[in-house]
């Protein structure tokens, strides 16, 4: 690392009272004409002999379901699209940003909002609201996709079967006071009966588990309470530590220092209400599905093998989220049976200590990457954002630390669903992003580590050895920009994976594959009909990009297929 640090002199956007914006260049998708074909100049760097196959042993591709619709021309996010415009290639986040869409964020405007700012997945919990608001949600972003050009992909959050309150009779939160004594139950009451100051918990055996002294912690400890008495299925407790109690928030109890944990080891990781709710999620088509509080990687199985017999043609990733010792204990086959992970610290932070939180967190990270599965660090990022306009310094330097391990996407949680101010939230992620990516390349921080090998068979190997030594070309030569033409999206995948300095356009025939790209690290995802004929594919692409303006003359390119053995060179003519 340089000794010095290149400060800048002009005031922070985290200080000012504009936050960064992104470009306003936003309008309707516009499907461009196929223009004449420009004669391209190819450098090859072709494998060695032992690394060739015959083409009946490539990975094979799968078809284009005909649901997809097709396109005469290339489709972008038009945000990307107006920032490559203004400020060229390394103008780019690499990081990627999920939004979870609450009470504040839900309509049409105020998601179209989010995108503008900078947002590429959007995150619904199912542990609030009901499915009919949230298939709204659903909707609306896919509508926004549509009429405005964005590629927002959609993520689901499982409720997860672990202890928690119930929803606090539709109220936003409420307030525990120091020294209060509060009642927590499993009785059900009519909204008009509730006793004060009574929460239902939505575990049975919730009574007869707690004892009396145990500390009771919602939210891994935002509010504490300590267990005075219990009378029938009514546990008396008092707050020790005040703080804001939000409706269905996490529950554990902890005794003589030691989490309690063997009846929520009984629970199921899925529950009914999650299998419900996974079949509304395959039904509206989300992107990825969340499985809160996994446990071992045979859920995962189980689930991955339900998804494929509901709905063959489906394209739907599972994401482990790790938020418990169980998850802790089987981390790798957990990770490699995930199509992703998300450290979710926040539940995380009530089974562990403290202060293991940011080493596990950088294990995950780590892990996922080198088993080349995108990553999300999750919860807390800009807490104090839901009700301040800045965050405070030791956030930023929290989401600095995530972008500096080079997590794949960062998300926002409480802050953009029911925060006072979501979009200065969201503009405080892009800012701290593109400072700390744009720092790592200026001092030239490359990762040097080589990955371990992820390729199931040798074709698959074939690919892996492309990507790297498609990396290792762009940051030697300096290269603007690694185009990578996929039909599934692993190749696509494999060059995230490498972490190159310069940002990597994914080319792909299906809609839902440049979503899904959309949460890799690195990957701008344009949806593009192309050929098994790359000079073909180049010149029409190089037409397609110059017309929009998104490349110049002189540009030097590094070209991958999932369907050629080769790298390329190209500089735009």
């Amino acid at each position: 690392m340089s000794a010095s640090f290149p400060f800048s002199t002009s005031v922070s956007p985290l200080q000012s009272h504009e936050f960064p914006r992104m470009p306003s260049l936003l309008k309707p998708r516009i499907h461009l004409p196929v223009l004449k074909p420009m004669t391209i100049a190819l450098s090859r760097v072709v494998l060695p002999e032992n690394l060739k196959v015959a083409a009946s042993e490539l990975p094979k591709t799968v078809a284009e379901p005909a649901e997809f619709r097709e396109a005469e021309g290339l489709e972008v996010d038009s945000v990307t699209e107006a920032e490559l415009k203004e400020n060229g290639f390394r103008s780019t986040r690499r990081t990627k940003i999920v939004c979870t869409i609450g009470p504040r964020t839900c309509d049409f405007e105020a998601i179209e909002a989010l995108a503008v700012g900078g947002m590429n997945v959007a995150r619904v919990n199912m542990c609030h609201g009901t499915q009919e608001w949230h298939r709204d949600v659903i909707r609306r972003v896919r509508r926004l996709n549509e009429e405005k050009g964005f590629a927002v992909a959609v993520m689901m959050d499982t409720e997860g079967s672990e202890i928690h309150m119930d929803d606090l009779n539709g109220a936003e939160s409420a307030k525990a006071e120091d020294g209060e004594i509060w009642t927590f139950t499993v009785r059900a009451f009519d909204p008009s009966s509730r006793p004060e100051r009574t929460i239902t918990v939505n575990y049975d055996g919730f009574a007869e588990d707690v004892k009396v002294g145990d500390e009771l912690l919602v939210d891994g400890g935002m509010v504490r309470f300590v267990v005075t008495e219990k009378i029938g299925p009514d546990v008396i407790c008092h707050c020790t530590d005040p703080g804001l109690l939000l409706p269905r928030a996490n529950l554990t109890f902890w005794r003589n220092g030691s989490l309690v944990q063997e009846r929520n080891a009984m629970l199921p990781t899925i529950s009914s209400k999650d299998w419900l709710d996974i079949d509304f999620g395959i039904a509206e088509g989300v992107d990825f599905i969340a499985v809160s509080f996994v446990r071992t990687a045979e859920v995962i199985k189980t689930l991955k093998s339900y998804i494929r017999a509901r709905s063959p043609k489906s394209q739907i990733s599972v994401i482990a989220k790790i938020e418990s010792i169980e998850s802790l204990n089987n981390l790798e086959e957990i990770i490699q049976a995930s199509d992703g992970a998300m450290v979710a610290r926040g539940d995380l932070g009530a089974q562990i200590p403290l202060e293991q939180v940011p080493s596990v967190q950088q294990e995950v990270v780590q892990l996922c990457r080198e088993l080349n599965k995108p990553v999300i660090v999750a919860s807390q990022l800009l807490e104090s954002m839901i009700e301040y306009p800045i965050p405070t310094r030791a956030e930023v330097a929290d989401v600095s630390e995530a972008v500096r391990q080079q997590a794949d996407a960062l998300m926002l949680s409480s802050e953009s669903a029911m925060g006072q101010y979501p979009d200065k939230a969201l503009a405080v992620l892009r800012s701290v992003s593109l400072r700390i990516e744009r720092w790592r390349r200026e001092e030239k921080h490359y990762d040097t580590t080589d990955l371990p090998v992820v390729s199931s068979s040798f074709p698959a190997s074939i690919s892996e050895e492309i990507c790297n030594t498609a990396s290792k070309m762009a940051n030697k030569l300096e290269a603007d920009a690694i185009f990578v033409y996929t039909k599934t999206g692993r190749i696509a995948s494999l060059l995230s994976r490498n972490r190159p300095d310069c940002p990597i356009f994914a080319f792909t025939p299906t809609t839902s594959i440049q979503r899904c790209l959309n949460l890799q690290w690195g990957l701008i995802p344009f949806r593009l009909d192309f050929s098994d004929d790359m000079e073909s594919n180049l010149n029409r692409t190089f037409s397609l990009l110059r017309a929009k303006g998104m490349i110049n003359s002189g540009d030097l390119i590094i070209v991958v297929s999932d369907v050629l053995q080769s790298v390329q060179a190209i500089k735009v003519p």
